[in-house]
């Protein structure tokens, strides 16, 4: 049972998640290890965190709603995608045993931390591509497996899937960066609602520790809407970087020990 200073740090750590996410993205790098070190083992750290966290990504698609405009093939071709794949990595999460969970556990915090480096180096090569503009469905057809294989990883985990998706779409489908990452959002708030619904239903969800979570997470997103003028977002994101890396070697060597 947690106590009342353990929901605070959780709350404060999702309002950080909250700003991170508004700022620079990765923030469940930082929410997901607070759980752990708070005693939530680590399967339903990460249910709880998916459930808590969902409503960020609403606000992230409502904030990039124009740039969608003449997207709506795309989103009827894709969000399927996005659902399935949700659910599945849900499934596949409560299918298999929580320790092999705990073996992944660091690589896929270093995975997701690499991936937050590399995100500038992924956007410039997303700008150099040409390919199909997805008008007459091509390019969203070629798109749309490799789209349902990342939601597979975001149902399953998550940090990184906002990478791995833009990754996607500069590859199938030639378009501008801002467009690219408003269809992003959508796809990354289809998964995560996907797995969240599916994990409504296992029974691991911590309520009272989501709903300050979730509470926190929408602090912290609006907070970072109001100072995004005032922060660095690259220095934010490699303060994030490192923290995944710091808590991913943790992880790793506590493997072996």
């Amino acid at each position: 049972m947690l106590t009342g200073t353990e929901f605070a740090l959780a709350g404060i750590a999702a309002a950080a998640a909250g700003m991170a996410n508004a700022l620079a993205g990765g923030g469940t790098l930082i929410s997901f290890p607070a759980l752990v070190a708070l005693g939530v083992p680590e399967v339903v750290a990460n249910i709880t965190n998916t459930v808590a966290l969902c409503p960020g990504y609403v606000g992230g698609a409502l904030a990039q709603r124009k740039d969608l405009a003449g997207q709506g093939k795309r989103l009827l071709m894709l969000v399927p995608a996005a659902i399935i794949g949700g659910l599945a990595g849900g499934i596949l999460l409560l299918s298999v045993n929580a320790q092999v969970f705990h073996v992944l556990v660091p690589f896929l915090i270093l995975l997701a931390a690499v991936l937050l480096a590399v995100q500038d180096r992924i956007r410039d090569w997303i700008r150099r591509q040409t390919g199909h503009d997805g008008t007459d469905g091509t390019g969203c057809r070629n798109a749309a497996l490799p789209a349902g294989l990342a939601a597979v990883y975001g149902g399953y985990f998550g940090p990184g899937l906002s990478v791995i998706y833009l990754a996607v779409l500069g590859l199938f489908l030639d378009d501008t960066l801002t467009r690219l990452n408003a269809l992003k959002q959508c796809l990354s708030l289809a998964t995560n609602v996907a797995a969240a619904v599916f994990f409504l239903f296992s029974g691991l969800i911590i309520w009272p520790l989501a709903v300050v979570m979730a509470a926190g997470a929408l602090l912290g997103g609006a907070a970072g809407g109001h100072v995004a003028g005032r922060i660095n977002p690259a220095r934010l994101r490699w303060l994030i970087v490192g923290i995944g890396m710091v808590v991913g070697l943790y992880y790793l060597i506590r493997l072996f020990i």
